[in-house]
């Protein structure tokens, strides 16, 4: 790639930073926790986007408090105060999350579902949550509380599937999971796109997530948009299969960004524009952000065979001057 298109594979990097920032702020189990396939065969099959984080291992850190803060939207700062005052304390309450996203092919907004793992006490939660009269939908038999009138389809619900499961999203997301569950429609399991690559990364880091072909797309021209300007770039992206993203922690962080490809030329030619890309950010860096500099130090471009993989490393000390700085805030 020419010149132009180092800043194209710049922003490649900090697209990973600020993915890694938005995986980062969900909760779920040790720094090699493992998901059941039971759970996993709760999500549809037509799930586009699966995350898992383990949140009981990842409070745990002294930095983990304040970048959630950073990171957390604010309607799901409402949506926790919602389960607060019905006696569910989300920060000590909830040790494991699983989550997933679906397009909706015909417009609108993403629909959106999850599942929590930890102690809970539905009889009591519900309880609470009828004296608040707080809105319900019936389904198959499951009560769903809305966190709004809980007749939008934006809106988000709550529902308890035994003592140690709840379960969450928009109300179309929701009522499919329960579908899934119920043995009315296929689920992840039988993905064969995407289901592989959830086998790889489960049990392999604190925090993990699998995005098919249309959501890496989608994220891909979201946070690069640029990358139209540059014919080569896009094309190659464009043809990404997957992408993974995972980490680990232990005093600092580490992460781990690896891109499918359509072939190895592909990978190998992504991975010399994002080491260039890589070189020339560090230069615009060194002098206003030397921090986040610093932090472009320990990224590693690896390409293999059809796969490029990007791993960076930061120390706690690292992570506590980028927090400082609120280079992960997001606006509420």
């Amino acid at each position: 790639m020419r010149q132009p298109g180092y800043q194209v594979i710049a922003a490649i990097l900090v697209a990973a930073a600020v993915i890694s920032a938005v995986f980062i702020l969900s909760p779920a189990r040790s720094s090699a926790g493992s998901l059941s396939t039971g759970i996993i065969g709760m999500f549809p099959k037509q799930t586009g986007e699966f995350a898992y984080a383990d949140l009981k291992s990842a409070r745990k850190f002294s930095w983990f408090p304040a970048l959630r803060d950073q990171l957390l939207p604010g309607r799901f700062r409402q949506f926790e105060q919602f389960l607060t005052s019905a006696g569910v304390d989300p920060n000590a309450q909830v040790d494991e999350l699983a989550w997933g996203g679906m397009p909706v092919s015909s417009g609108g907004s993403e629909e959106v579902m999850g599942i929590a793992l930890g102690t809970f006490n539905p009889s009591a939660t519900e309880d609470k949550f009828k004296q608040q009269k707080i809105p319900t939908v019936e389904f198959e038999g499951y009560h769903l509380y809305a966190y709004g009138s809980g007749g939008a389809s934006s809106d988000i619900l709550f529902v308890f599937l035994d003592s140690n499961t709840a379960a969450f999203g928009t109300r179309p997301a929701l009522q499919k999971l329960i579908d899934v569950r119920m043995g009315g429609s296929e689920s992840l399991l039988s993905n064969d796109r995407i289901f592989p690559l959830i086998t790889e990364e489960n049990g392999s880091g604190l925090v993990w997530a699998v995005l098919d072909q249309n959501y890496t797309h989608v994220a891909m021209q979201q946070l690069i948009p640029q990358a139209s300007q540059f014919p080569q770039a896009a094309a190659i992206i464009s043809r990404l299969h997957a992408m993974t993203i995972n980490f680990d922690a232990d005093s600092g962080l580490s992460a781990r960004f690896q891109a499918v490809c359509d072939s190895v030329d592909d990978a190998n030619l992504l991975s010399a524009g994002l080491q260039a890309g890589l070189m020339y950010r560090r230069y615009q860096e060194a002098q206003s952000n030397p921090d986040f500099a610093r932090l472009l130090d320990s990224v590693q471009v690896q390409p293999s065979g059809d796969r490029l993989k990007v791993l960076a490393s930061v120390s706690a000390d690292q992570l506590n001057s980028l927090i400082r700085t609120r280079v992960f805030a997001v606006p509420m």
